[in-house]
């Protein structure tokens, strides 16, 4: 045999390295070639409320990061649990789900059984954005501010009403986080999300209602609603003449929406490690950041490691208040 004939175990070990090699880039290769089609983000409440526009925001960046469109598609009902249920089961890598106060730190308190774990279903990406509550009342209401508003309260105990945007939901708990803060009782009436809601309370059919600053900034400046308090531990820079919860004399009081991203549980590591840093991107983006702060939103963009401590501590926290409050699902 010459030299330049291969034997046998000259194959075998040029096949052998080739595997190898095979193996090592695959990986590399499948992280690069992610998304390799459109990527379906689901916000598991009606269209209208601060969650469309922290998505929508998120979306628009991450279409132009990812290479591909990443669509918002709204899906509500249940406080939730639809589209948390239908994304926990999503098998096709290209599905993502808002992640919300009420969806991950609320829900497993008030409902005896969740058809998804908030926790084993769906790995936190990043927290996108908070979201000051804002404790507005249409213009008929004889209150100026969160004082007057409490001691009208107390004078006809349940003759006031308040919206939310559903049973457990940011605006439910924040009103209820209120109510016991300050002693006082309204009647709570809880709609199919925020839009529906905001579009009775500018009606004046109802009274009051804690929401999102992004979702009613413009009509409070317009003169349909009347801004008493900010959950913020600031003012607002929108709105610098509205003192906060705790500066109209309840210390210490804050209350914040906050959405985040999530995807399922079996999102493959090279894809979320992906997402993550694209995400992360996105939120601090000028564009974003212009935009959410545009709606007194405070962008966040964390590593998931840190979001998952933050999704613990507020699970932590409202909990308690759930108790409490005794809030229940319908």
């Amino acid at each position: 045999m010459n030299n330049t004939s291969w034997t046998r175990r000259q194959l075998l070990g040029t096949a052998a390295a080739l595997t190898a090699g095979s193996a090592i880039s695959t990986p590399a290769f499948s992280q690069a070639s992610w998304p390799s089609k459109a990527i379906r983000f689901v916000v598991p409440f009606a269209p209208g409320g601060s969650s469309d526009i922290v998505a929508r925001s998120t979306a628009a960046e991450l279409t132009r990061l990812l290479g591909q469109s990443v669509f918002v598609e709204n899906k509500p009902g249940a406080a939730g649990n639809i589209a948390m249920a239908e994304v926990a089961r999503a098998e096709d890598q290209h599905t993502l789900v808002l992640g919300h106060i009420g969806t991950l730190a609320v829900n497993p308190y008030i409902f005896t059984k969740l058809p998804y774990d908030p926790n084993k279903d769906f790995q936190p990406v990043t927290l996108l954005a908070k979201v000051p509550s804002l404790y507005v009342v249409h213009p008929s209401v004889p209150a100026n501010n969160l004082k007057e508003f409490v001691a009208l309260a107390k004078r006809k105990p349940g003759a006031l009403s308040y919206g939310s945007a559903g049973n457990g939901s940011a605006g439910h708990l924040a009103f209820e986080y209120l109510k016991i803060t300050t002693g006082m009782f309204l009647l709570h009436v809880p709609y199919r999300g925020t839009g529906p809601q905001l579009t009775d309370l500018l009606a004046g059919r109802l009274d009051a209602a804690a929401v999102g600053a992004s979702a009613v900034l413009a009509h409070i400046k317009a003169g349909k609603l009347r801004c008493i308090a900010t959950g913020s531990a600031q003012r607002l820079a929108q709105l610098p003449d509205v003192p906060t919860v705790a500066e109209q004399g309840y210390p210490g009081f804050e209350m914040t929406q906050w959405y985040g991203l999530q995807a399922p549980a079996n999102l493959t590591a090279p894809h979320m490690e992906r997402l993550a840093a694209e995400a992360i991107k996105a939120v601090k983006s000028p564009s974003s950041l212009e935009r959410l702060n545009a709606d007194a939103a405070q962008p966040i963009g964390n590593t998931p490691a840190q979001y998952a401590q933050f999704i613990a501590a507020e699970q932590k926290r409202w909990k308690a208040v759930a108790e409490r409050a005794n809030i229940k699902a319908d």
